[in-house]
């Protein structure tokens, strides 16, 4: 098909503004699926995405109107996977802006609207639900109108629910976004935008072909990596992968490269035939850099080399994942791990465990800071046992964070935000009912149960973003868990001095509640280097030593229970203490107030 009949396009909202839904009703009106195989969230593939409404990863589907090939991508709408936006916008020409007729412009609504703007799309608005009993599609159409610099009349009101509207924005997406710019007959290249591994098949790659025509049993070769394969198969998505003989100039795609190394083709890489190879390379995207860490370690040791390969298979499909070797001596061989937020590390877990059989422990989460040692180095640190005991500053993340709330909750999210050591930036009224604020924040106090306060505060009417704005100098100590006088490394956490105390009290109070009784005291200590500020002891099991003796001379029962403690104290000297998986899940449930 020429380049004049192609039209590429991303779906970009706030999270639950019914992307998926729109999607669905696009794929039904087209015809591209039968009324026999529709179901809700058609693109949301994962088993996981189902359950919990959301999406997770980004889906292409090519679908045909009026002549024109229109290829789609529904991106995700939470923040831990606006990575995953900026690849798909990367390989459109244009986005429609998806916006709830009764929530309004949320913050992640801005994000993914300056996201378009900066990629240099054709911003298409449109209202959804405005079948909604509380929907204000007047007042709402004016926000939207204002956020992309347009006529309120030029945004398109439509039902994703019912159908209404929506073969109108298949018709405003072919006259408004421009077709695809690239040379038909220049030499062949192509951007892999995405990437999944089949166990029988390899690598497949999902690609954006910009120049020329690839045809199925070339030659390929990935430019940056260097690896050459086979193109095995080549299509397009139907929503299910559909083969065809040729991919050309504008279109969006699969290739079936038969590597079984996932590390010798990577998400960004340019593709070119070996018989007529490109010289220069497509711009391809810049890393991502993991906000989050954390250590994954395989409750049964065997299971490291699982673990690994499962990371490796993983990363190919979410590029925002990194890892490396770790060794903990409480939990033996693991993997340290980048994510780019909580939600981020809970979908990455679940789809370890849920598509590796794996089981895995999960240490407490931390940001990564960077200490000043001594002769003046600077040290990144991932993990707070790598935090030098001897350092002269240490500088934390901070973040600005975007905060759009009802009137009446101003003051509340004020107080949430002072109260995680917030500055203040800006506050404007989007309407009348509407305000937005702008804080910089440690990332440290948000990765924990910001949202969730957040979201209970302001019994859910809140949305929140945020982005990365440097490193600032903050008076952070290391806090250590002690069990019987040895540290366990997995509990220790980096935390602001002023909250130490109530932190280090609040978890070992905890532990002692997690941590099963021994058949001797355990003691449970909360440290800064070699200063304990908090105590708590698991309290020995008894064994009735007594129970046999029907009176008696009462020395007779001292000498029972004199011989019972003189045991209790060498079991003492070379007992170990288990510590059970509940106890490091304790660490994530603590709150900043300690409880």
């Amino acid at each position: 098909m020429s380049l004049e009949r192609i039209r590429n396009f991303s779906i970009i909202a706030h999270i639950d503004h019914g992307k998926s839904t729109l999607a669905d009703r696009i794929l039904e009106l087209t015809h591209t699926v039968s009324k026999r195989e529709m179901r809700d969230q058609l693109l949301d593939s994962m088993e996981l995405e189902r359950e919990r409404g959301i999406t997770i990863k980004a889906q292409a589907v090519r679908v045909e109107w009026k002549g024109h090939q229109l290829n789609l991508i529904d991106t995700p709408g939470h923040v831990d996977f606006s990575y995953e936006v900026s690849r798909s916008l990367a390989a459109c020409e244009g986005a429609l802006l998806v916006v709830d007729a009764a929530q309004g412009v949320e913050a992640q609504t801005l994000a993914n609207a300056y996201l378009a703007i900066e990629n240099d799309l054709e911003i298409v608005p449109v209202l959804n639900k405005i079948d909604l009993p509380q929907a204000r599609p007047d007042e709402i159409a004016s926000e939207v109108a204002d956020l992309v610099g347009d006529d309120a009349s030029s945004v398109i009101r439509i039902s994703a629910k019912t159908g209404e509207g929506v073969a109108e924005i298949l018709d405003a997406a072919i006259e408004l976004i421009s077709p695809p710019s690239g040379e038909p007959t220049a030499p062949a290249r192509a951007l892999v935008f995405d990437s999944s591994y089949d166990q029988y098949r390899g690598v497949i790659a999902f690609v954006r072909v910009v120049d020329g025509v690839f045809q199925s049993g070339a030659g390929l070769r990935a430019m940056a990596a260097e690896t050459t394969f086979e193109a095995e198969e080549l299509g397009f998505f139907s929503p299910e992968r559909t083969a065809s003989e040729t991919l050309a100039a504008g279109e969006v795609g699969y290739v079936v490269t038969g590597l079984k190394d996932v590390r010798r083709l990577r998400v960004g890489d340019t593709l070119t035939t070996v018989e007529r190879p490109a010289t220069e390379p497509l711009p391809g995207y810049k890393d991502v850099k993991p906000m989050v860490f954390s250590g994954l370690f395989p409750t049964d040791s065997d299971d490291y080399p699982e673990l690994r390969d499962a990371l490796e298979r993983l990363q190919l499909n979410d590029a925002a994942l990194s890892f490396e070797p770790e060794t903990s001596t409480a939990l033996g061989f693991g993997f340290r791990c980048g994510f780019l937020g909580l939600l981020h590390l809970e979908i990455v877990r679940e789809r370890l465990e849920r598509e590796s059989d794996l089981d895995l422990i999960v240490t407490a989460p931390t940001v990564a800071y960077v200490a000043t040692t001594k002769t003046g180095e600077k040290v990144e640190v991932h993990k707070p046992t790598d935090m030098p005991l001897d350092a002269l500053s240490i500088e934390e993340p901070y973040i600005r964070a975007t905060i759009i709330v009802p009137k009446e909750y101003v003051g509340s999210m004020m107080e949430l935000a002072q109260d995680r050591r917030g500055t203040f930036g800006h506050m404007e009224y989007l309407s009348e009912e509407r305000v937005l604020l702008t804080y910089d924040l440690p990332l440290a106090e948000i990765v924990f149960d910001f949202y969730d306060q957040l979201k209970s505060r302001t019994r859910g009417y809140a949305s929140f973003d945020y982005e990365l704005i440097g490193f600032q100098e903050g008076e952070l100590v290391r806090l250590d868990v002690l069990l019987g006088g040895d540290t366990v490394d997995a509990l220790s956490l980096i935390v602001h001095k002023d909250r130490a105390y109530g932190r280090g009290k609040a978890l070992v109070e905890r532990l002692r509640k997690e941590i099963p009784r021994q058949m001797f005291d355990v003691p449970v200590q909360a440290a800064i280097g070699s200063r304990v500020i908090s105590r708590e002891t698991v309290k020995a099991k008894r064994k009735d030593v007594l129970s046999k003796c029907y009176g008696g001379d009462v020395t007779r029962k001292r000498k029972l229970i004199e011989k019972q403690k003189a045991g209790k104290k060498r079991m003492r000297q070379v007992g170990s203490v288990e510590v059970p998986q509940e106890a490091f899940l304790a660490v994530l449930n603590l709150n900043e107030n300690g409880k």
